[in-house]
């Protein structure tokens, strides 16, 4: 039987240097459960740091949690990757920790919070998760599909960090499966970004740094389980599988 779950897959946790500190894992499963949403993705700035904390947060209650990663690109890009499980996640998070270079200046960027289910602070993530990988785009959207996961463009339609506004255009060589939108972008404003067609499912997402960001814009996804495969199916509408996006 196929259901529909409220879905939004880019949440950012206190371990992104730019979230706000309540973005605690049972805060985060607390505050999607009480806004009816189903399915959230943990995807802080280069980073899957805070994923198993969050899953095992939401244990129990009726949010599913997928582990997942912004990734900025050596282009300034974010690409969101998500994956199916939290190995795969920090597979992926070893490749970008390798191609990542800096330390982070707290009283410049944020502190970078490691927190764990019961919302206590592990410690704090040193390295600078809101700088550029020298990863290419290409490069992070084949590295994301090897593990298995899905490369979303992020908010594609925002001239800093999207891939439009950062190369004027999608490359035909990006495969991605599907595009993000931003809450910001009005209907026309949409038909004109897409004039030229569209290439890849569009979703939206919260893009949530606070609480009250969270599930503001979403996706709905109409699905047997509330897995990643289940999602990929519906993005490529298969076997009855489909996505449609809300917005509260």
């Amino acid at each position: 039987m196929l259901t529909w779950f409220k879905t939004d897959l880019h949440v950012h946790t206190c371990l992104s240097p730019c979230a706000d500190l309540t973005m605690s894992p049972r805060k985060i499963v607390a505050e999607a459960a009480r806004r009816g949403i189903g399915i959230i993705a943990v995807t802080d700035h280069n980073s899957a740091g805070n994923t198993q904390a969050v899953m095992s947060a939401a244990k129990g209650t009726p949010v599913t949690v997928l582990p997942g990663m912004e990734i900025c690109t050596q282009e300034e890009v974010h690409v969101l990757a998500l994956f199916a499980t939290p190995g795969s996640a920090l597979q992926m998070e070893a490749l970008v920790f390798a191609h990542l270079d800096g330390t982070n200046e707290p009283e410049l960027f944020g502190i970078q919070v490691i927190a764990n289910e019961l919302d206590e602070v592990e410690g704090f993530e040193e390295r600078l998760l809101i700088g550029a990988t020298d990863l290419s785009l290409e490069q992070v959207v084949d590295a994301i599909h090897r593990l298995g996961g899905l490369a979303v463009a992020s908010h594609i339609d925002r001239e800093r960090n999207g891939v439009i506004g950062q190369l004027g255009f999608i490359p035909e060589m990006l495969l991605f499966d599907a595009v993000e939108i931003s809450r910001h972008l009005s209907p026309d404003e949409e038909d004109r970004l897409f004039r030229g067609g569209r290439r890849f499912p569009v979703i939206r997402n919260s893009d949530a740094h606070a609480l009250d960001r969270l599930g503001t814009e979403s996706t709905e996804y109409l699905l047997g389980a509330p897995t990643l495969p289940e999602i990929r199916m519906a993005l490529r509408q298969e076997e009855g599988r489909r996505a449609g996006t809300i917005a509260e």
